[in-house]
């Protein structure tokens, strides 16, 4: 059986190459199960070197030998150029940009029977399958999504994602200690989609792949093979 193809969008201050680095453990669990697609995002983050940065996402510094930029989907302070999942804005920047940048990588790249999302990803991964079942990007066409860390967007232009529950299948995943993106953040995307299968872990911020998960990620994934 062929392994499934999932296209993975990376966390606020990662790229694809660091958040490969990141899912080394994800990929051995599921090497029968999925082939995983790292793209990088548009934007790029500019931390000065004295910035204190709350917001580290899974440890997020560039990985050995990774070169590229820290990276992100959209800025949800326009002026700073900076995001933070829990600051209420009117009006984001760069998000347009990252819709181009997946609708360009399943062209070159796909077709992708999924899509994964970590974080600020899997925010971007809920308005991408929005935009899917609004048949407003015709070149997505995921069949499940997978979305570790997720939350709602609290930008106000971005209201519009959240209409009505997405039909997508979708998987769930986040961890009890998560002090980046609380659970309770992830419970409150929960009503944005049909059915939401759920996996909860005992742990902080990151895409969990240890054997006891690996059960629960191959039932979700075996309906789709």
């Amino acid at each position: 059986m062929a392994p499934l193809r999932v296209l993975c969008i990376h966390g606020y201050r990662q790229n694809g190459s660091s958040f490969r680095e990141k899912t080394g453990a994800l990929r051995k669990l599921l090497k029968k199960q999925l082939e995983l697609v790292y793209i990088t995002a548009p934007l790029t983050v500019q931390t000065a070197a004295t910035e204190e940065v709350p917001n580290e996402e899974n440890n997020s510094v560039p990985a050995p030998g990774g070169n590229e930029e820290p990276r992100g989907w959209w800025f949800s302070d326009i002026q700073a150029r900076s995001f933070n999942a829990q600051q209420q804005c009117e009006a984001s920047l760069g998000l347009d940009e990252s819709i181009s940048a997946v609708r360009e990588a399943v062209k070159a790249q796909g077709p992708f029977d999924g899509v994964l999302g970590f974080s600020q990803g899997a925010a971007f991964v809920a308005m991408l399958c929005s935009l899917q079942e609004q048949k407003l990007e015709l070149e997505l066409d995921f069949r499940f999504s997978i979305l570790v860390a997720g939350f709602r967007s609290a930008c106000e232009e971005h209201q519009k994602f959240y209409d009505a529950p997405l039909q997508i299948p979708s998987l769930h995943v986040f961890g009890l200690e998560d002090r980046v993106i609380p659970d309770s953040m992830s419970r409150d995307l929960l009503p944005s989609f049909q059915d939401p299968q759920v996996l909860i872990h005992p742990g902080g911020h990151f895409v969990p792949a240890a054997a006891a998960h690996r059960q629960t990620y191959q039932d979700f994934l075996k309906q789709f093979q």
